[in-house]
């Protein structure tokens, strides 16, 4: 017999935000190496006084160049897609985009695919970036929460075309 907070922590992991690891990881990591290295080499150029050509100007622009590389890795690391029950929020490397359940059609995932793939009921793809082929057997069993979420909350709660491995 389950207790009311067994039924909660299971709709909790249901409705958990989706989110790829090994992107995530990478993205970090070069996120701070990519400061760390251009601060440096923006800190250890030589300037006139070590008869060097580099000016002020240029340690700023490595400076900043670093800076937004870790703010474009960031944003990578930041990709997710949240579930709610009325709908699923979709933030990939530059949109975000919410979309009703009703409004999946086909959940794609297999094959050279990169991440799934929703078909929406415009006939629009939308790339979930959130679940990435590289993540191995933890995005196909996080493909197959979605679809568990689709078929539960998508169209009139049929089931839709699904394609995984």
């Amino acid at each position: 017999m389950r207790h009311g907070g067994d039924d909660q922590t299971d709709e909790e992991s249901a409705f958990a935000p989706f989110r790829p690891r090994r992107g995530r990881t990478v993205a970090l990591v070069c996120a701070v190496l990519s400061v760390v290295i251009f601060v440096a080499i923006a800190v250890f150029l030589p300037g006139p006084a070590q008869a060097g050509n580099w000016q002020v100007g240029d340690r700023i622009f490595f400076a900043g160049l670093g800076v937004g590389m870790a703010a474009l890795l960031w944003r990578y690391a930041s990709i997710r897609a949240t579930p709610t029950r009325e709908l699923l929020t979709v933030r990939n490397l530059f949109t975000t985009r919410t979309v009703p359940w009703r409004a999946i059609v086909d959940v794609r995932f297999a094959g050279g695919d990169p991440w799934v793939s929703l078909e929406l009921e415009d006939a629009d793809v939308l790339a979930l970036m959130a679940i990435q082929k590289a993540d191995g057997v933890f995005a196909s069993n996080e493909a197959r929460r979605l679809v568990a979420l689709v078929q539960a909350l998508g169209p009139s709660a049929t089931s839709p075309d699904i394609t995984l491995d």
